[in-house]
């Protein structure tokens, strides 16, 4: 029990200490950066803080930012279990995202949670179709998954924005080419009282799903086993092939039901919006989470506050917008530095103790 408990405790620390260290790092360079520019790093921090966190308003604003994140940075975590680094998440958003609004036009006078089901259907195959095809490629013909997706995610923008200014485009929004208004039974509502559309609630559950089936079921074990060693896991009869690429599809599902999400909750119709980069800080996200589902929920809000904060910095202090991307960045690059210092250091006795004990995470 004793020895349990201190494994416990010890995981935590080790969970926690790398990224936290990651953080004050990356702050304390973001601040020498932004000193050299003129300006003072307390201002900035506290317009970030104001901006993020300092007011109900802010803290609405950050949640909303926070539901995309949550399930794009799935999108990564889940493949990642197994040892592989797939960024096509962004295309899998955007193209969940038109499948949706797209598919609220079939059946128009269908009742809402018809329709919302249809849309999210939609939107999950067509982001399991750009994320899956990288997984097939890998198994079937050995192209690299990284560089796999990385094109289809161009592509999956290219052909996004072929239709919408093209066959699918509304002739009345003169301002932004657009696609057809979701009908209004399509549209996601917020929770009472707040701003907050109700996708945080879905990137919640699809954060505690995902943990479950990790590190509580056979399913995710075996997932464990294969990026731990994929011939062990082939030895003991795990068909690599089929969990490849169905986690890739299932990684790629939930992104592009985000997107759905994002039309259905923010704009009720597919514009270049969609284009906001979610896809690509979800990767942020899962890698300062270590790819723990349940850790991406807190990072999802830390950088979607960062990234609400955005607006503020640049109306009180003069730094464009682009700053907060610039912090994002160099927590970034923190954290894969920090990566690298494990097996040394004060980060290796842990991890070393955290190793040799049985996984704390797993089922008591």
């Amino acid at each position: 029990m004793i020895l349990r408990l201190r494994t416990t405790a010890l995981a935590v620390a080790e969970l926690a200490l790398v990224p936290a260290c990651a953080a004050v790092a990356a702050a304390l360079i973001f601040g020498a950066v932004v000193a050299v520019l003129g300006v003072d790093p307390v201002q900035v921090y506290s317009m970030m803080w104001l901006g993020g966190f300092g007011t109900w308003f802010s803290w609405q604003n950050t949640l909303v930012r926070a539901a995309p994140l949550m399930l794009t940075a799935l999108c990564f975590a889940l493949p990642a279990q197994m040892g592989y680094a797939i960024i096509g998440g962004e295309g899998a958003f955007v193209l969940g995202g038109l499948a949706a609004a797209e598919a609220s036009h079939i059946f128009v006078a269908a009742p809402g949670p018809v329709m919302m089901a249809e849309m999210a259907i939609s939107g999950g195959i067509a982001g399991a179709i750009v994320v899956g095809l990288s997984g097939a490629l890998r198994v079937w013909r050995g192209v690299n998954e990284t560089i796999s997706s990385l094109l289809l995610t161009y592509l999956s923008i290219a052909i996004f924005n072929q239709l919408v200014e093209g066959p699918f485009r509304d002739p009345s929004d003169l301002n932004q080419a657009s696609t057809y208004p979701v009908p209004d039974q399509g549209l996601i509502g917020s929770i009472p009282g707040t701003s907050i559309h109700w996708g945080l609630g879905v990137g919640f559950v699809a954060c505690l799903v995902a943990s479950l089936v990790i590190y509580r079921t056979g399913l995710g074990f075996a997932m464990r086993v294969l990026g731990g060693n994929g011939r062990a896991a082939r030895m003991v009869g795990i068909s690599a092939a089929k969990l490849t690429i169905g986690v890739f599809c299932a990684g790629g599902a939930i992104a592009g039901i985000g997107g759905m999400i994002d039309v259905a909750a923010i704009d009720g119709k597919a514009n270049n919006s969609l284009i906001a980069g979610y896809g690509y800080t979800g990767i942020f996200v899962s890698f300062i989470a270590r790819h723990n589902p349940l850790i991406i929920i807190p990072v999802s809000v830390l950088l979607g506050g960062i990234g609400a904060s955005g607006g503020l910095v640049q109306r009180r202090l003069g730094l464009p917008y682009a700053s907060v991307l610039v912090l994002q960045g160099i927590i970034f690059l923190c954290v894969l530095v920090a990566e690298t210092l494990r097996g040394r250091g004060p980060f290796g006795r842990i991890g070393q103790q955290v190793v040799l004990a049985p996984d704390p995470l797993a089922s008591s």
